[in-house]
């Protein structure tokens, strides 16, 4: 398993009448946690699209358990836990900041597209590169 943490701040606009988060808003935060989880492994997505591939989102899934309100400090964990094929599907948590309990959860699959054909085509070499370097690194740093 190969993860990553981004921290969210809920911002007023991301709340509904009960002063929640709103439920859609999660899927932004998924993104956010998504996004910086390709930053991180080194090949961020204008990287991946300079190169001609998309990752559209296929499926979305979320549970929410606990409300986040206005102002919290949410911890988004990213993680990926199999190497990709066809598609990619991260898992999400999010956790208040300071706390263990599990606010919301999820995943979302992505099929890798060539940009100028629109068809699914395979992973690009230089992801599964990347993650196959963390993946070795994770194990190491277990061994």
């Amino acid at each position: 398993m190969v993860q990553h943490t981004t921290e969210v701040r809920v911002r007023y606009a991301d709340t509904d009448q009960m002063k929640n988060v709103y439920y859609a808003k999660y899927f932004e935060y998924f993104e956010q946690g998504r996004s910086d989880f390709l930053r991180a492994l080194g090949l961020p997505y204008p990287a991946l699209e300079a190169q001609g591939f998309l990752l559209p989102v296929v499926e979305a899934f979320a549970r929410y358990k606990r409300p986040a309100c206005y102002d919290d400090l949410l911890r988004v964990e990213t993680r990926l836990v199999a190497l990709p094929g066809a598609s990619i599907r991260l898992d999400y948590l999010v956790v208040r900041e300071g706390e263990s309990d599990v606010l919301a959860e999820g995943y979302t699959v992505h099929s890798f597209v060539n940009a100028s054909t629109g068809k699914p085509t395979r992973p690009p070499q230089s992801l599964l590169n990347v993650i196959n370097n963390a993946f070795n690194g994770m194990k190491a740093l277990h061994d």
